[in-house]
């Protein structure tokens, strides 16, 4: 037996007698032969901590980092230096659960001040102690809205909201017997007036309203008269934020949402190959009892001093099954820790200044790219820090074109449109040399 594995053959032995079975291939007598994998695993032979860095400082002598002009809901932001010192404190590396608050109150304490911010940052009364990533927390507020609305069982979503997140929250919703409706677009921003058809056609069954902010597209959507709309049929209104963009623009608690939600990834946490990131939820007060994940509050001991627990909501809230307000309940939120951090280490001028400055960057880098009579911008709408243009050319050959010169040029939608992003990490120079890398 391997050395790391606790269970010795009499363990074994004695555990399938207990089941019922003589083997352990036996456990997977359902499972078809043909769909069996019977070769051998290509693993490694065992190395040394010498041999492991080097190998690993090879293949990063075979990878070309790539100045990213991509984003789709992940962005290439500046990470400060002293998060991952700070990450590793002892007083936050308590309990992932901290239910025994006495011995968890590094942890607790963070997640206050996480709520606390994200809060603020929202508009909204109430934030929870963080989700997965931002599709999740999408789908879950869809959940909550059904929840919340008992005999209402549609949700209509805006089609300019970011497909990946509209896959999980399908899937979520199949499973859980909700029906989903799409309002339509229009010139790349949610349709009004489809939107108020749809809600008096299933007047009384809508149970939410999802839109985002910024759009897919990078638009930045009016959605004045929608929050009055929606409550007009007794729906919630959630909106999907990208965190950082929040910093500057018109926040869900003005556009008068209900629920707030969306990813914290852009709030300094690096792309890293797409995650672990941070999802966050915030609602109304009076929506408190029906959202998932944990809430601490702030109180104070027998002998007086502030302390930290988790409030309002029991452990079996969350493990009732079917009953249950989510099955997400154990988020570690180390990420929230991370945010956290550099939300302190930013302050607001700093989250301001982050946010002009990419708005700033995309807005120049559209100029230029207009300017050479090659691109075309596919949505005359007000953006932020991300954009959607149309090439003359065959655009394959321009993205590797780029990838030549170690940029990577943007996500690509269809044969000809090209979605780019800016952060405030790229320059000018590095601006200006995207522009002069695309004429051969």
């Amino acid at each position: 037996m391997f050395k790391y594995f606790p269970h010795t053959e009499e363990d074994l032995q004695a555990m399938m007698e207990k089941v019922g079975v003589e083997s352990l291939d036996d456990l997977y007598a359902e499972v078809p032969d043909e769909i069996r994998f019977h070769g051998k695993y290509k693993l490694p032979e065992q190395m040394s901590e010498v041999e492991v860095r080097q190998l690993f400082e090879k293949l990063s002598e075979d990878t070309e980092p790539l100045m990213c002009f991509g984003g789709a809901g992940v962005y290439d932001h500046y990470t400060p230096a002293v998060i991952p010192a700070l990450l590793s404190r002892s007083e936050f590396l308590t309990s992932y659960t901290p239910y025994q608050a006495e011995i968890s109150q590094g942890t607790l304490h963070y997640i206050f001040e996480y709520q606390s911010m994200m809060a603020e940052l929202t508009g909204m009364d109430i934030s929870n102690a963080s989700m997965y990533d931002g599709t999740t927390a999408a789908a879950e507020a869809v959940m909550m809205a059904v929840a919340a609305g008992k005999k209402q069982d549609t949700v209509l979503i805006s089609e300019t909201i970011d497909p990946k997140t509209l896959k999980v929250i399908e899937t979520y919703a199949h499973f859980h017997g909700i029906q989903i409706e799409m309002i339509h677009q229009k010139d790349g921003v949610t349709d009004f007036p489809h939107l108020q058809s749809l809600l008096s056609l299933h007047q009384g069954k809508v149970a939410g309203v999802l839109v985002q902010q910024p759009n897919y597209y990078g638009i930045i959507e009016d959605y004045s008269g929608y929050a009055d709309a929606i409550h007009d049929q007794k729906g919630l209104f959630i909106m999907s934020n990208i965190a950082a963009d929040l910093a500057v623009l018109k926040t869900p608690g003005e556009w008068g949402a209900d629920i707030a939600v969306g990813d914290g990834q852009s709030l300094g946490i690096p792309m890293q190959f797409g995650g672990p990131y941070v999802g966050y939820m915030c609602c109304t007060e009076k929506l408190i009892r029906k959202m998932p994940g944990r809430i601490v509050g702030m109180t104070k001991d027998n002998r007086g001093q502030r302390a930290f627990v988790l409030t309002l909501q029991a452990r079996e809230q969350h493990i009732r099954r079917q009953k249950a307000t989510s099955n997400i309940c154990s988020n570690q939120s180390l990420m929230a820790l991370f945010v956290t951090i550099y939300m302190s280490l930013m302050g607001k001028e700093g989250l301001r200044e982050a946010a002009q400055l990419s708005y700033a960057g995309a807005h120049y880098l559209c100029d230029k790219l207009l300017a050479t009579e090659h691109f075309k911008l596919v949505y005359d709408k007000p953006f932020f820090n991300e954009f959607v243009v149309s090439y003359d050319d065959d655009l394959d050959t321009l993205l590797g074109r780029l990838q030549a010169h170690g940029i990577f040029g943007g996500i690509k939608l269809d044969d000809n449109q090209l979605m780019i992003a800016v952060t405030e990490k790229r320059t000018k120079e590095d601006i200006d040399n995207f522009v002069n890398k695309i004429m051969p």
